[in-house]
């Protein structure tokens, strides 16, 4: 066999794995980003009620709420980063695959 081909499908199984160990990693990425969300929703509607109950206007209300907010939605912008992140990631890591794959079947031809 070909050393090239060799070489060629060590690297499709390197690329392969990757694949396999993002895939467990974005399962916890969309936990993270789910609870991220979910805690910047409840600060945020705490924040309102209790701007509320303390007699703030209104009309400034969600606003005064997001800027004491300011962790829990970093904390949401953070893991979504992440999670978009890794998601790219995984499509370049696939469209890699896919090019060594079309290269490996190109070289077996012949």
């Amino acid at each position: 066999m070909n050393h090239n081909v060799i070489s060629i499908a060590k690297t499709i199984e390197f690329k392969i794995n990757q694949l396999e160990e993002m895939r467990v990693q974005i399962r916890a990425r969309a936990e993270n980003k789910a609870t991220a969300i979910s805690n910047y929703d409840k600060a945020l509607a705490k924040s309102i009620f209790l701007l509320r109950e303390k007699g703030h206007p209104t009309t400034i209300i969600k606003e005064l709420a997001k800027g004491e907010c300011y962790e829990a939605r970093y904390e949401m912008e953070l893991a979504d980063g992440l999670y978009k992140s890794l998601t790219s990631n995984m499509n370049c890591l696939q469209a890699e695959l896919n090019g060594w794959q079309s290269i490996n079947r190109h070289l077996s031809e012949h």
